[in-house]
């Protein structure tokens, strides 16, 4: 019998932007069975909108900076996932996201484009809300979505207490970014400001970068629509977005750096055999912020012991820890009652695997 204890230690250190390919992924919002919102004519779709203008936005952004990488969730009409699109952007290391949409509302005279961030002062305002609802909505349409999102319901205000825990190690640079992108929309495209904004995107507090959220304007007001689809409007907007990207790229290059990595623990207390060392190990994840959290804080809602691991900054407590998964299905059911976004994860020698891909594995050698 041993401690099993892992720790990763990522070198603190500033790097130059020559160090690496500087990666931009430009995510067209909805796409393929999720049209996203429809203009009143019936005639303009968002996710038709969003597919043009990101690809503009990117061909702008490689024809200035040939050395600068662009990847895109999408590049035609088709579904992609919130999850799928932030796991695209972690994979591929980027250094920037940025999620095109347009804006919707009952009253038909709302006009304007905003630029959100992930945070947590708005994230429970009633028109914040209503933003984040409609874009979260999409999770309805995939297979599955009640355990990818650990039931997160995207129509129930409760379900974004999450967010008021969650706060991206990037929000400096997201705001940063997201003022420029504001500043243009209403500087070159005339666009009304509604303001650099914050809120429980379930897309953004998935990846692990800067990432934005732009609302480039109502698709349900019939003047802005119009602007929205046409090839002018289009053009403006997506110049506005790049030229935002250029002045945002000039400022890393400035302080030269891009990213500063921290150091990253990961503890695991759990004894174990050496027999049983590739077994995954099961907790139940219930919280996660950006500031360390002692034992015995309230908000544990009286959970003891916790656990912590982190990751880009994060502290994202867990409770529980045992290798039979069953066992840890019926802990869910006991944190569910004060967590009820809280959710199964799964550790391998340390690390954190996919919670699917460990189930597989305690099923295969519990037959």
């Amino acid at each position: 019998m041993r401690k099993f204890f892992t720790l990763l230690y990522i070198l603190l250190t500033a790097t130059t932007l020559s160090a690496k390919d500087f990666t931009v992924v430009i995510d067209a919002g909805h796409g393929g069975k999720d049209p996203g919102a429809i203009s009143a004519c019936k005639k303009y779709y968002e996710k038709n909108i969003t597919l043009k203008v990101a690809l503009a936005v990117g061909e702008e952004i490689k024809r200035n900076h040939p050395e600068v990488k662009i990847l895109y969730t999408r590049d035609k009409d088709v579904f992609v996932g919130l999850n799928d699109r932030a796991r695209m952007a972690n994979k591929a290391n980027a250094d920037l996201f940025i999620s095109i949409h347009t804006n919707a509302a009952k009253n038909r005279s709302a006009k304007g484009a905003e630029t959100f961030t992930l945070g947590i002062e708005e994230a429970r305002t009633e028109k914040s809300l209503e933003i984040a609802k409609r874009e979260n909505g999409v999770i309805l349409l995939e297979d599955n979505h009640e355990k990818t999102y650990a039931n997160f319901n995207p129509n129930s205000p409760e379900s974004y207490i999450i967010f008021e825990y969650m706060q991206s190690e990037y929000v400096k640079e997201s705001i940063h970014i997201a003022q420029y992108v504001q500043e243009n929309l209403c500087a070159d495209a005339q666009r009304l400001d509604r303001g650099v904004r914050q809120a429980g995107f379930l897309v953004l507090n998935a990846t692990s970068m800067p990432s934005i959220l732009v609302e480039l304007g109502y698709i349900s007001n019939a003047e802005e629509a119009k602007y929205l689809a046409s090839a002018n409007g289009q053009k403006k907007m997506s110049r506005c977005i790049s030229e935002a990207f250029d002045k945002y790229y000039a400022d890393l290059k400035k302080n030269n750096t891009t990213t500063t990595f921290t150091e990253v623990a990961a503890t695991d207390n759990t004894t174990q055999n050496s027999d049983e060392e590739d077994n995954p190990v099961f907790k139940i994840q219930f919280l996660s912020t950006s500031k360390k959290l002692e034992q015995g804080d309230k908000a544990f809602k009286g959970l003891t012991p916790v656990a912590y691991y982190t990751d880009k900054g994060m502290y994202k407590y867990t409770y529980g820890n045992t290798t039979d998964y069953n066992e840890i299905v019926r802990l869910k059911r006991k944190v569910n009652e004060n967590f009820k976004d809280a959710f199964i994860v799964a550790f391998i020698k340390g690390e954190r695997v996919e919670t699917q891909q460990a189930i597989a594995l305690f099923k295969k050698n519990n037959p």
